[in-house]
């Protein structure tokens, strides 16, 4: 079936003001950034959509989608590199070259291998998907529930993977990395957050996070990325571990207004400077 392309009009490369207002006014997630970091994330937005193809699927072709709206999705988009330089930012999304919506939630027939060599096919329902040079396919559905603090964003999550994917073709909980943290710390740090998951659903306990990002470790860091902007439920965890999983759902921002509003950085740095990531594992 063919899809057809809509694009906003960004022939002018006039940022659009007001319409960055207004898409701010939509979404929580966009709504409670100060002056200086949405000017920085309307500019990247309005880039992103100059750049990049947004694609409708046929059935979605007579649902309303305003500029404001086009700058909601980018800018939802450029939240994970609102704290990167502009050359970071440019080059984290390099892999990025089409975003395709479709009408709801897809489903694929997948084969995997199990460790003993044994093929195992099923039917694998999604909200979205892309890989290493791929498009990055979306549940138009799950998008329009997107964007509030309640940790689930598909587009935040698809977008994690490119990243994670910045480094190696698939995705591994292993994204490129800031100076400020060796291989050796995020190694510890992550598997801290990965053990820790792994604890709780071998002794049926809650976990913080989403459930799902105990299947895979690029799973686990897709929806770490998804947990950074929302209500911090792990803050009442043990100092070590709460760290952790704050460290991972931040790495991907640098040093991004969330930060602050949300897993307070100064207070995890300060805590994380007496005692070895590594303890983590």
């Amino acid at each position: 079936m063919p899809i057809r392309w809509l694009s906003p009009s960004t022939s002018s490369r006039r940022f659009p003001t007001a319409d960055w207002q207004t898409a701010c006014q939509r979404v929580a997630l966009l709504n409670t950034l100060g002056n200086e970091e949405a000017e920085q994330l309307g500019q990247r937005a309005w880039q992103f959509l100059a750049q990049k193809r947004i694609t409708f699927h046929p059935e979605l072709q007579d649902v309303a989608f305003d500029r404001p709206a086009y700058l909601v999705l980018a800018g939802q988009a450029c939240l994970l590199t609102l704290g990167w330089s502009s050359f970071e930012h440019s080059d984290a999304f390099s892999n990025v070259h089409e975003i395709i919506l479709l009408p709801d939630g897809f489903t694929r027939q997948v084969e995997e291998m199990d460790a003993f060599g044994v093929v195992h096919e099923y039917t694998d329902s999604r909200a979205g998907e892309t890989s290493y040079q791929g498009p990055v396919v979306l549940s138009f559905t799950d998008l329009m529930q997107s964007g509030d603090f309640n940790g689930y964003n598909v587009l935040i999550h698809e977008l994690a993977h490119k990243l994670d994917m910045g480094n190696a073709i698939d995705i591994d909980g292993f994204p490129p990395l800031p100076t400020s943290i060796t291989p050796a710390e995020w190694h510890g740090i992550f598997s801290g957050v990965w053990n820790d998951l792994q604890d709780r659903l071998r002794h049926g306990q809650p976990t913080p996070i989403d459930d799902y990002a105990a299947s895979h470790p690029g799973e686990c860091f897709a929806v770490c990325c998804e947990a950074f902007f929302a209500p911090p439920r792990f803050l009442r965890m043990p100092t070590r571990i709460c760290m952790g999983y704050c460290v991972v759902t931040s790495i991907n921002s640098h040093s991004h207004a969330f930060s602050a509003k949300h897993v307070n950085p100064p207070f995890f740095i300060h805590h994380f400077s007496g005692e070895s990531p590594c303890a983590l594992a």
